[in-house]
């Protein structure tokens, strides 16, 4: 367990009075069990759901406080997903968490902001809002690839294009389920009750932020179906193309095979049969026939 002071810019430990009020707690899972078990459920720490049990950002309403889950998209440095659990009550934030994330954002708040003291609402804004701050540049660079993608598609280039649009699309579709259950869990936060006007105005800041990054995230949704489109056009282009070319070889050889099936009768008194020229001007009149054929086609413009 590791403990700050949100009433002393977040300075390690309990506060002056050695009173467990204003203060920060961050567990990991095993050992909010251990703790749980030990108090019986009877302390208000052990209402924090464990990191280990989250699956969705959720945020209920309980007598004296809220608690809930977040689940992020992202992956932490172990590669496990970033998801702790958290309790608010009026003057005690308590976290839980299994990748060292929320120590590292604590660390951050800290240095980004020394002499600031915090109260609980104030606290989890600023953790919502360092949870977030990076999206923006992730989304841009899913945009980035489907540019990239749709570069290439234009060129041609359509190799494992249904594989890669498959991992973008599920990556988007993350992000977008995501952010809808975050702007429900701060809309919560913001409407219970328990904070304080100003506070409830930080959280209604968040709530639009969040907003317009689900926004992003439904508008790179609707670039990839573009994408997907255009790659669809593409490829029955090419098969047009390719039907084109057949087309072309049928039309120039189904009377060349006319010729070659009624000389291969071999009937007696056909005419030029015996004709010791007979053979090259069956030739001749293939190789004209052919002429004749691209000629017909290049002056209709099929090619």
């Amino acid at each position: 367990m590791v403990q700050w002071n949100l009433h002393a810019a977040l300075a390690p430990g309990e506060d002056q009075a050695g009173e467990k009020t204003g203060t920060l707690l961050l567990f990991t899972s095993e050992e909010l069990s251990h703790k749980a078990a030990q108090a019986n459920g009877e302390e208000l720490v052990c209402h924090t759901p464990l990191a280990r049990d989250a699956r969705v950002c959720k945020a209920e309403v309980r007598r004296g406080f809220l608690n809930g889950t977040i689940v992020t998209p992202r992956k932490a440095k172990n590669g496990e997903t970033i998801a702790f659990g958290y309790l608010l009550a009026r003057d005690r934030v308590v976290l839980c968490d299994d990748t060292g994330t929320v120590h590292s954002m604590v660390q951050h708040l800290r240095k980004e902001n020394p002499q600031r003291d915090y109260s609980a609402g104030s606290f989890f804004y600023a953790l919502l809002e360092l949870l977030v701050e990076k999206d923006l540049r992730h989304l841009e660079s899913l945009e980035d690839q489907l540019t990239q993608m749709e570069e290439q598609v234009s060129a041609g280039r359509l190799e494992n294009f249904n594989t890669r649009m498959m991992v973008l699309r599920k990556e988007i579709s993350r992000w977008i389920k995501y952010y809808t259950q975050m702007e429900e869990l701060v809309c919560e936060l913001e409407e219970n009750g328990e904070f304080t006007t100003q506070e409830a105005q930080l959280f209604h800041r968040v709530e639009q932020r969040i907003g317009r990054l689900l926004e992003e995230a439904k508008a790179r949704r609707e670039d990839g179906l573009q994408l997907r489109g255009m790659f669809q056009a593409e490829m029955d282009l090419q098969q047009n193309q390719i039907m084109k070319i057949l087309t072309i070889v049928t039309t120039i050889f189904l009377p060349l095979s006319l010729l070659a099936g009624w000389y291969g009768m071999n009937c007696s008194g056909m005419l030029g049969l015996t004709w010791q020229y007979g053979y090259p001007a069956v030739i001749g009149a293939s190789v004209l026939i052919m002429l004749l054929s691209l000629y017909v086609m290049k002056k209709k413009k099929f090619w």
